[in-house]
């Protein structure tokens, strides 16, 4: 345990550069205490660590120190080959430069850590867009990823839902792939950070100038918590609706699977015949409709009375179109 934390240390300060002693406590998960000792450990093994005094002090190697020591298990190594994503690389200009890269870490690896390594990329593959819908076109994308990059401000014309067009100056702070379609995590100088589907750029240029982040700023965190506020956002409103029996498969893919879960999971008991009372989140009356229409006689809509009334008017719709 001990001797992979020292190898861990060791990586950290090599990647990172200089680093405080409370800053490596916290990226290790151990004391300060702990990594004093660790230090000792390290410069009693010969490895070039030395701390610099004050206020903006730390650890740090000596400058050209470089280890070519990995410490990759068979399974850390496997995991690596599992997270390469072929398609969003080709999509950033990047597939050569991904396969070789993958080429040259197979050829450094341990012979188990390669065999395990090899047979992680023959039987497990990840294909990001779901079915019946195919990744976005955005011819835009490498632009957007060299500003992303270069941290150089953009100017681009964009077409907001309702195909309004509109034209904007950001700073692009990152990129993010979901369900097949990219998006841009942006803000205006001195504003907050919102999100642009790369998709619907339709002009851009790269402006003069660079900039930086806001302080404290993480993608994945910005992202963590708009996916939780756009959730809680699009569900704006309550149904509820009696589930038939043996429905439930059909009624999570309908719904989708996290809706359909917590929908399900809160249910009440299956009355008499089967049948179970559920409450359900809807972005609006109308969506609604046409999401439980698609589960046809497996779902009786109870409320609220305006959803009800639109089901029992599309049904009749229906009757006359096929009756």
């Amino acid at each position: 345990m001990r001797a992979s934390r020292l190898l861990s240390l060791l990586l950290l300060l090599q990647t990172r550069g200089r680093m405080t002693a409370t800053d490596l406590a916290e990226e290790l998960e151990v004391s300060v205490r702990t990594v004093y000792r660790d230090v000792e450990a390290l410069s009693a093994a010969g490895v070039p660590v030395y701390a610099d005094r004050g206020p903006a002090g730390g650890y740090q190697l000596l400058d050209g120190y470089r280890t070519k020591l990995n410490g990759l298990t068979a399974e850390e190594a496997s995991s690596l080959f599992l997270a390469g994503l072929p398609g969003p690389a080709a999509e950033l200009g990047l597939a050569e430069v991904a396969a070789n890269a993958e080429l040259k870490l197979l050829a450094a690896l341990p012979p188990e850590p390669r065999s395990h390594a090899a047979r992680m990329r023959e039987r497990f593959l990840l294909d990001v867009p779901s079915w019946y819908r195919g990744a976005d076109d955005a011819p835009h994308l490498g632009e957007v990823a060299e500003a992303v990059w270069e941290r150089r401000p953009i100017k681009m014309t964009y077409r907001r839902w309702g195909k309004q067009e509109v034209e904007r100056v950001l700073n692009p702070y990152g990129l993010v792939l979901k369900g097949g379609s990219w998006y841009m995590v942006a803000a205006p100088a001195g504003g907050s950070p919102r999100t642009y589907r790369v998709s619907r750029v339709l002009t851009l240029c790269t402006l003069p100038g660079h900039f930086d982040s806001p302080a404290g700023f993480d993608l994945a965190t910005f992202w963590h918590e708009y996916s939780k506020e756009f959730r809680e956002r699009m569900y704006k409103a309550e149904a509820v609706v009696r589930l038939a029996p043996g429905m439930d498969d059909l009624f999570a893919y309908t719904m989708g699977a996290d809706v359909g879960a917590a929908a399900l999971a809160a249910a009440g008991e299956p009355d008499a015949e089967g049948w179970r009372t559920l409450t359900i989140p809807i972005e609006s009356i109308t969506h609604a409709r046409w999401l439980l229409l698609r589960m046809g006689a497996a779902v009786e809509v109870l409320g609220p009375p305006e959803l009800r009334s639109l089901m029992s008017e599309a049904v009749a719709e229906l009757g006359k179109m096929y009756g």
